[in-house]
């Protein structure tokens, strides 16, 4: 068993943090990675173990936090909060294990707070063994670890990244360096330093009478510089368990305290909605602001393009759940973080890193600017005071003004729908009708923030184009003859498809671009798209009592409801990790459903998200289209909002006087 950054779940079960320690964490208390001093990047763990090892037995260490040797796991989170506790039992081995895993709010500190009771029947003795390889900012390569007597603490470190490892209770045993084997065998060898990532520690525990337990509590602690991941260290055993565990939990519950509380009075939709809030607040970075889509789980792109970074789209949606919820000020540290991620000539581009540098991308999404501007909007909305409201404008209008400048040059003269771009999902390149739909919205959101800040003029132009946007939508993007929107048009095919397409009668063209590569284009895309409800929620170019909005989410149901297990895709015949039914795209017709006056249906469709969360109460992306499980990505922060917003939108449903609330985007 070797430890290898490669070697890592796709998918994992829990995840804490406190915005700038973030770590995920397996069904058996195990944390497989994390990050710090930002939440989407540099990743340092290769890999972190727990085990025992028995007096009197072989000298082998059985790890706890794994399937080895026939340990069985219960784990979950501690009610309210972040902290997560697992419990680890062996028939095999008369010692149980429970401890709890959680980053101490405004310290660079992990905490692992262990607990071993002997359930056999003779006093028993133990050394407990804690390995750790740390491969500082995901580096292979030119890392050291220390160990220091005066700290009684293992020091992994490469470049200005520092962790330090250690206990209020004195090791018996350690190795710097290639300690695996003897982690496993026995006998840490005592090495005080090597150019190498790992090391080990252990502590005694003499005579445990049967029923008695024992104690003890690691900390992990970051630092820029040795002193100060010594400093941080040596606070955080100075305090203890006990304060730092009081500290933690009393942090998240008055998180959850300063929400607005759920809207229904169902037990199972408040847990989840609870566990919403605090799994987004762990992916809001402290430092920046920005938000990231889901924990990375895939750095490799093995399977996918990765996940850990922050989508101006996606953030649109969790800011305004955010704001749904009441908590504000972390929708405000997002879109400030937006004005250090915009281009000089106005875009933003389709994803970015923490401190707003471009991510790895497919090219422009002109949707996540459109998004943006109408996410400022929505948040300038929901701010709950005139001041608040006057500083946010003022910080915004120069990037508002910027943003909404360079959508409008972004329209194609010969249609008025803006430019080909990618669509939302990052896999075809077209004019779609969801972007178009997005950039309606940010134009006429930016329209609305120029009479705020009293340039009324300047928003004239954008709306001339926001309404050419819709007028086409409403009708060249019309398919009558199928009942709902296409799902763009001018889509980019390879040649075989636009032969296949010419050969069927379809609509077709063959261009060459400046170099004269050949490109091909099929006029409309007809295939069925969860995305088409935008245009209606929550970008308000019809609303949801129009017939198009209407029918097109009729047709949505209808095509892309998963037989059997239930859920709605994202489109027809999708191939992604085998086209399976999504939590957000699930909610997203729900919202329709809550907004046209439909609250039974669209709690039928909340009903089915809540029942498919994962154990630990978390919201995946994909549900398993056979067996109902977790498919792809744990937790999917825009699903954990679109809930939210469709809870939410359901009980405002209910309550509206005419059974139907205000759209969104009104």
């Amino acid at each position: 068993m070797k430890p290898d950054l490669v070697n890592k779940p796709y998918l994992v079960d829990a995840v804490i943090g406190n915005s700038r320690f973030l770590a995920s964490v397996l069904d058996t208390g195990r944390i497989v990675r994390f990050w710090w001093p930002h939440v989407d990047y540099p990743q340092h763990a290769d890999r972190i173990r727990s085990g025992l090892r028995l007096a009197g037995g072989d000298g082998r260490a059985t790890w706890f936090d794994g399937a080895e040797d026939g340990w069985r796991h219960e784990s979950s989170y501690v009610p309210g909060t972040n902290i997560f506790a697992a419990r680890a039992e062996s028939p095999r081995v008369p010692i149980r294990a429970e401890w709890e895993l959680y980053a101490v709010p405004g310290e660079d500190a992990l905490v692992f707070d262990y607990r071993f009771t002997n359930t056999g029947t003779e006093p028993a003795s133990f050394q407990f063994v804690f390995y750790s390889s740390i491969k500082a900012a995901e580096m292979s390569t030119y890392q050291t670890t220390e160990f220091r007597p005066a700290d009684d603490a293992l020091v992994h470190f490469h470049r200005d990244y520092f962790f330090s490892v250690s206990s209020a209770n004195v090791c018996t045993a350690y190795q710097s360096g290639y300690a695996w084997e003897q982690a496993n065998a026995g006998g840490l060898n005592g090495s005080d330093i090597n150019m190498a990532p790992d090391g080990a520690m252990e502590w005694a525990f003499e005579d445990v009478a049967p029923g008695g337990a024992a104690r003890l509590t690691v900390y992990l602690a970051a630092g820029r510089s040795l002193e100060d991941s010594l400093a941080a260290l040596r606070k955080a055993k100075s305090a203890g368990p006990d304060t730092l565990r009081e500290r933690t939990a009393g942090y998240w519950k008055a998180f959850v305290d300063s929400a607005a509380p759920c809207p229904s009075d169902r037990a199972d939709l408040r847990e989840l909605y609870e566990r919403s809030l605090l799994a987004i607040k762990l992916m809001a970075d402290e430092l920046t602001g920005s938000i990231i889509a889901a924990p990375e789980f895939d750095e490799f792109y093995t399977r996918c393009g990765g996940y850990g970074y922050c989508w101006g789209r996606d953030a649109a949606f969790i800011t305004t759940a955010l704001d749904k919820a009441g908590l504000h000020g972390l929708s405000t540290r997002f879109y400030e973080w937006t004005l250090t991620a915009q281009d000089e000539d106005g875009a933003w581009q389709q994803r970015h890193y923490h401190d707003g540098r471009l991510a790895p991308s497919w090219g422009l999404q002109i949707d996540e600017g459109a998004s943006i501007l109408w996410g400022m909007l929505q948040h300038y909305r929901a701010l709950p005071d005139a001041g608040g409201k006057e500083r946010f404008l003022r910080a915004a209008w120069p990037a508002v003004r910027k943003g909404a400048d360079y959508l409008t040059r972004e329209i194609d003269a010969s249609n008025g729908l803006p430019n080909a771009s990618r669509d939302l999902w990052e896999e075809r390149f077209g004019q779609h009708t969801y972007s178009s739909a997005a950039v309606y919205a940010g134009l006429k959101a930016a329209t609305e923030m120029a009479a705020l800040a009293g340039e009324p003029s300047l928003g004239e132009g954008w709306n001339r184009a926001a309404d050419r946007i819709g007028e086409t939508v409403r009708t060249l993007c019309w398919n009558e003859e199928n009942g709902v929107y296409y799902r763009g048009l001018q889509l980019a095919v390879d040649r075989d498809s636009y032969e296949r397409a010419r050969a069927e009668g379809k609509e077709a063209s063959e261009t060459r671009d400046a170099k004269g590569y050949p490109r091909f284009r099929l006029a409309f895309d007809p295939v069925v798209d969860v995305s088409l409800l935008g245009v209606s929620v929550p970008f308000g170019v019809v609303p949801p009592d129009h017939p198009q909005a209407w029918r097109t989410a009729d047709a949505v149901e209808r095509a892309l409801t998963v037989p059997g297990v239930g859920g709605i895709k994202r489109y027809e015949d999708d191939p992604y990790i085998g086209g399976n039914p999504w939590i957000l795209t699930t909610l997203w017709l729900a919202q329709f459903r809550a907004l046209a006056g439909q609250p039974e249906e669209a709690e039928k469709l909340v009903d089915w998200a809540a029942n498919h969360r994962t154990k630990t109460g978390l919201l995946p992306e994909q549900v398993d289209k056979a067996s109902g499980g977790t498919a792809w990505v744990v937790p999917l922060t825009w699903s954990h909002a679109m809930f939210i917003l469709a809870v939410h939108l359901t009980a405002e449903a209910r309550s509206a006087p005419t059974g139907r609330p205000r759209a969104a985007n009104a």
